[in-house]
């Protein structure tokens, strides 16, 4: 029959999604939180009980940070590549620079001369972070200690302990970060799917495009 492929390809959503969940380390009560899709749909989804429709598998996407084309198992187009596409949230700039299907994101952050100004906002979370300056100087708060990170310096820590990330001198920083889905949220790191092209960042040391954009300039980890 025509629709035997098709048929086929939707019998398999069910396991993707549950990899996708389960490698995040997420619950379906989790998952039912942020999509405000019920666990019971959740669960018929994953078991192939229920039939996968657009409104379900869209914000499924979104909150697993990935294409619908994995969700749905599309064929590969053949070309590796990542097409980055950077957006600006709060006065700082991310770069996406993977699907994060195995559950760890990589990401680029660049964050403006401002965030030396800024109030600490210390966070904590679940997970561990993996940071890598690439150019400039990283001023990394944990609890009461204070690091500077300059190029090719890296770090890792207990996302548990409070934590604050900012330029260390007032100039541009630039570095690489790993995170898992509860990463992402903190942070703020769309999909790769749903990221909307932005100008390159101003060469400006100080960044800030606003009293607004200074407030969260810095992720909020």
């Amino acid at each position: 029959m025509a629709d035997e492929p098709i048929e086929r390809t939707l019998a398999g959503v069910g396991e993707r999604l549950r990899r996708l969940r389960v490698n995040r380390n997420l619950t379906l009560a989790d998952v039912s939180a942020a999509t405000s899709i019920s666990t019971s749909t959740l669960s018929r989804l994953e078991s192939g009980s229920r039939r996968p429709a657009l409104e379900l598998l869209l914000p499924l996407a979104r909150e697993y940070g990935v294409p619908l084309d994995d969700l749905v198992g599309a064929p590969p187009t053949g070309d590796p590549r990542i097409h980055i596409r950077p957006v600006r949230h709060g006065g700082r700039t991310i770069l996406p620079l993977g699907r994060g299907a195995n559950g760890v994101q990589a990401v680029k952050f660049v964050l403006p001369g401002a965030t030396a100004r800024e109030v600490e906002k210390h966070r904590e979370h679940h997970g561990w972070e993996w940071l890598y300056v690439l150019q400039g100087h990283l001023r990394l708060v944990l609890d009461d200690e204070e690091f500077v990170l300059g190029s090719g310096e890296a770090a890792e820590f207990d996302c548990r302990t409070p934590h604050w990330l900012g330029s260390a001198d007032g100039e541009t920083v630039e570095f690489l970060g790993l995170f898992d889905a509860e990463g992402r949220r903190v942070h703020g790191v769309p999909p790769v799917a749903a990221a909307v092209p932005v100008p390159a960042p101003s060469s400006d040391a100080d960044g800030s495009g606003g009293p607004d954009d200074a407030e969260a300039a810095t992720p909020e980890a």
